[in-house]
């Protein structure tokens, strides 16, 4: 189990600290993990710290978990926790600490930042920007979320209706995302994430059979498969929200200033893609038509293989 994992893993680790009772904590510690191999991150906690029993951990869909309870004399709030083995590794930690007067503090930890300085409270800009910069790391880190964007592009001719297909694609994540993060409503992670894979192996899918000449449904009218497809990438957005946790205070300032971190991320993605094909046009001549259908192909075989990779995950958990 000490084994580390691919060196090039990006997936984020996740450190949840709740306080139970004064200088009480229980401790959440969760690595991304490749079969029985776990990456080798470990927390360093201050010498006024002791483990109360033994650790437990285990390995589950994907992700090496571990629980312990542990007394810190003194507390925690103006110390510092470290994670050992983050400065050669290629992923962050997010880090969220719930303490007994109700306040929860929410940071990130990076190979060049590997410590963590408990404040105990954050200051509603730090909430803000704390819950800005998730966002926009979670679209970047998101391939599946990219790749449907980028089939969306592939499919537009006309750059008003790129425009009408982001927005659509924004308004219907962002209604998912909201209320499943709320609790109005929901549905199975694992089954979202693999109707996703479906969602971009069906864009280019129509792609594929685009003729000149000939408008499909889809390509008259993106947005509305934006939009339908848009409410169910919303799940996924709120999936890893969820996981990630929101304050006990300022939870509309949280959901806000995350949604507005993905649609910054989102809103890179698709000005570099524009820069991108702006560059290449001058300097080749291959027809669009052509690069356009090898894209897709490219796209369809990369989600039919997250699909059936997604498929089996639940199916045989």
């Amino acid at each position: 189990m000490a084994l580390p994992a691919t060196a090039h893993e990006i997936r984020p680790a996740y450190l949840q600290l709740d306080e139970t009772a004064p200088a009480q904590f229980s401790v959440l510690w969760k690595v991304p993990a490749a079969g029985d191999r776990r990456l080798a991150l470990y927390l360093r906690f201050p010498a006024e710290c002791q483990t109360l029993g033994e650790p437990a951990g285990t390995i589950d869909g994907g992700a090496y978990f571990e629980r312990w309870k542990m007394s810190c004399d003194g507390g925690l709030k103006g110390r510092s926790v470290t994670v050992d083995g983050l400065r050669t590794s290629m992923t962050d930690v997010l880090a969220r600490i719930s303490w007994t007067d109700g306040t929860t503090e929410v940071a990130r930890l990076t190979p060049e930042h590997p410590a963590l300085t408990l404040k105990g409270a954050q200051s509603i800009l730090q909430v803000a920007w704390t819950y800005f910069v998730l966002g926009v790391e979670h679209i970047l880190s998101g391939v599946d979320h990219l790749l449907f964007v980028l089939a969306l592009m592939l499919l537009i001719r006309e750059r008003w209706m790129l425009f009408k297909t982001i927005t659509a694609f924004t308004l219907a994540h962002s209604i998912t995302l909201v209320g499943a993060t709320l609790g109005y409503f929901s549905l199975p992670q694992k089954p979202v994430e693999a109707t996703i894979a479906l969602s971009i192996a069906f864009v280019a899918s129509e792609l594929i059979k685009m003729k000149p000449g000939e408008r499909r449904l889809s390509e008259a009218y993106p947005w509305v498969v934006a939009f339908s497809f848009g409410l169910l990438h919303g799940f996924g957005f709120a999936g890893a929200l969820t996981e990630i946790g929101l304050p006990q205070k300022d939870v509309p300032l949280a959901l806000l200033t995350f949604n507005l971190g993905v649609e910054a991320g989102q809103l890179m993605f698709v000005g570099f893609v524009l820069l991108l094909y702006a560059a290449v046009r001058t300097v080749t001549t291959i027809p669009l038509t052509k690069a356009r259908v090898a894209g897709a192909y490219v796209i369809g075989t990369i989600a039919i293989g997250w699909f059936l990779e997604r498929l089996a995950g639940f199916v045989t958990s």
